[in-house]
């Protein structure tokens, strides 16, 4: 008997060590320990959890503390990542989120039943929720003013290249018309306080403006998220003919750079420093009074090392604002500097390294015209 267990955990091993097999299936993470025994993929522990919850489709097990019997070990070196991948993720939309590891439950979960339990990518051509280039439905949108989530009717359409809301069921006229390119929806459930909370944002008269939503069903939300990146895949596509897929796909929705409080002075950096909630979305750098504010109090373009910025580690020398952070940093512009505080030296380093990835790269021809147009910058 010793023996028969010796031999399956051997046998286990090999595959388990199995290049294919040193990422989970799921959202990717290195070196998972976790394994579906119907469905055959190495998955890390979180996205076991997932599994777990749907135990008509898998069963799952820890490679390092559970027993597996031969037929079990057969069934993994007969399957792996590999093969159980070219079958579920045989067709998978261009446009279609794929999660990693990085990002929120819903996305993981919604990934995870779409590929497993609802088998969305196994066939070519498949009607998906999300791909008729139309969606329409009710989500809650925190109001702008008395930050109550009421009931608000959204129409997404293709053909109108355009996503708009509905104060009213039978409203004749929108609230808002936005074209869908200057769309971007990243989902935040820690800040929106709801685990299904997303984030649309968009451009109006250069500024951005933030609209909050959420939805009782995960599923519901994530299929909005990847409609809207459906209609702006096919919009970009007429836009930009001779663009590849994948650079289309590299221009939709995209998660923020980087997001936190720091503090803030003025222009003339004589005034006392303010806390404040920033978003760095690539090249735009935006101050709120509070994380679920509609507008931004202030915004400032970051460009390349190449144009003249830079971010700094500390402060001039001499800077008089009176601030209760001590962990500065500078972003140099050929107009002036912004100087900033950090909590901790933690959040200094990750600011300065968000600021780096974006100052190291080239700008494109329309982030120069993006410049050009903004006049937008912070006010003291």
């Amino acid at each position: 008997m010793a023996g028969g267990n010796e031999r399956s955990m051997k046998a286990l091993k090999e595959v388990w060590r199995r290049a294919e097999n040193s990422l989970c299936a799921d959202c990717g993470k290195p070196d998972p320990d976790w394994a579906s025994s119907t469905l055959g993929v190495f998955i890390c522990l979180s996205c076991s959890g997932i599994h777990r919850n749907i135990p008509s489709i898998s069963k799952v097990k820890s490679l390092k503390m559970d027993h597996w019997d031969d037929a079990q070990v057969q069934f993994l070196a007969k399957h792996g990542n590999a093969v159980t991948k070219a079958t579920y993720e045989a067709h998978i939309p261009i446009y279609y989120y794929q999660p990693t590891y990085n990002d929120c439950q819903v996305l993981r979960e919604q990934w995870i039943r779409a590929k497993y339990e609802r088998k969305e990518f196994t066939k070519p051509g498949k009607q998906l929720p999300y791909s008729d280039g139309v969606k329409e439905g009710i989500l809650w949108k925190r109001g702008r003013d008395n930050g109550q989530f009421l009931p608000r009717k959204f129409f997404l359409s293709e053909r109108e290249g355009c996503l708009k809301y509905f104060t009213k069921q039978d409203a004749k006229e929108p609230k808002i018309n936005v074209k869908i390119d200057v769309i971007n929806a990243t989902f935040q459930p820690v800040k929106i306080g709801n685990p299904n909370g997303l984030q649309i944002t968009y451009l109006k008269d250069n500024k951005t403006r933030n609209i909050f939503v959420y939805h009782e069903s995960g599923k519901e939300v994530v299929d909005w998220f990847n409609a809207i990146r459906s209609v702006q895949f096919h919009y970009l596509k007429v836009a930009f003919p001779i663009a590849s897929d994948n650079e289309i796909k590299n221009r939709l929705t995209r998660n923020f750079l980087k997001e936190g409080y720091m503090e803030k002075t003025g222009p003339k950096q004589r005034e006392a420093f303010k806390k404040r909630w920033f978003t760095l979305d690539h090249r735009r750098l935006m101050y709120f009074k509070d994380p679920l504010d509609a507008f931004a109090k202030g915004e400032v373009f970051v460009g390349s090392r190449e144009n003249g910025y830079s971010v700094q580690k500390g402060l001039p020398s001499g800077t008089q604002g009176n601030f209760s952070w001590h962990y500065g940093l500078t972003i140099v512009t050929p107009d002036r500097e912004y100087l900033f505080t950090c909590e901790t030296e933690t959040d200094q380093l990750d600011w300065i390294a968000a600021f780096t990835s974006v100052i190291n790269q080239a700008m494109t021809p329309q982030e120069y015209a993006s410049k050009c147009l903004d006049a937008v910058s912070f006010p003291s």
